[in-house]
């Protein structure tokens, strides 16, 4: 299974469907980013919403395919996958419960609205592993606070819904029964809206800083596939991790 998208009453919705932890893997990543692009060229088209089926939105990406040398490929089809969903010309809504953790919260790090089941936790636990979430070192600081970002990057530890909330990540808390429709609820109001004048407002309120995003993220990128990765801790991590074992850190 992957991401299915489609469109009704000027709302696209792209699920990810990989249940139960809709791991993020090149094939889905791909799946996303031709949905998205198609999605943006609907004329009649003035919300995106994304959701997940199952009980967690999204436990990330798959961490054997940022083994070497396939992390030469996940990671910039994961960073591309986050610049074009940055880059849609239009509001996303997203819908999350359950589990929200490494590239599945890097994910929601370019959604405009984000309601969350009350179930919902989101962390960056990949240094953990010895590694770091490329996309968040570039996103996060835009949607918390600088010191809780970085907290949220060196310790690895999640925070609740309503944590997300305080800090302005999570527009809305809800019961996870009503996660979804609430969500579908906020696209449905945007959606009576002009499509022109939304896709006006998006380009202002994001398009400013598109440019030096993209490029912030290929940087980070840079940094992981070519420093990080050429180090004993990370590969170690990574392999601990796929072992179900205590990583040896050798710290060089």
């Amino acid at each position: 299974m992957t991401a299915a998208a489609s469109i009704e009453a000027g709302i696209g919705r792209i699920e990810l469907d990989r249940p139960p932890l809709n791991i993020l893997t090149r094939d889905l990543l791909k799946r996303f980013r031709q949905n998205l692009e198609r999605l943006s060229e609907e004329p009649g088209l003035c919300v995106l919403l994304l959701t997940a089926t199952g009980e967690h939105f999204s436990a990330g990406a798959d961490v054997a395919e940022h083994l070497p040398p396939h992390h030469l490929s996940l990671i910039p089809d994961f960073l591309d996958t986050i610049a074009a969903l940055d880059a849609f010309p239009l509001p996303v809504v997203a819908a999350v419960r359950g589990k929200c953790l490494g590239g599945g919260f890097e994910l929601l790090q370019p959604v405009d609205v984000v309601i969350a089941g009350a179930s919902a936790v989101f962390g960056q636990p990949e240094i953990v592993l010895g590694v770091f979430p490329p996309a968040a070192c570039v996103l996060l600081p835009e949607r918390f606070p600088a010191a809780v970002a970085a907290r949220l990057i060196y310790r690895g530890d999640a925070i609740t819904a309503a944590e997300a909330e305080r800090w302005g990540f999570v527009a809305r808390v809800t019961a996870d029964a009503d996660v979804e429709r609430a969500a579908l609820e906020e696209a449905q109001r945007l959606a009576h809206h002009s499509a022109v004048a939304l896709r006006a407002a998006k380009a202002a309120l994001r398009g400013a800083g598109a440019a030096a995003r993209r490029a912030a993220l290929r940087a980070a990128g840079n940094i992981y596939m070519h420093d990080l990765m050429a180090s004993h801790d990370a590969v170690e991590g990574l392999r601990a991790f796929t072992e179900k074992r205590r990583p040896l850190w050798r710290h060089a």
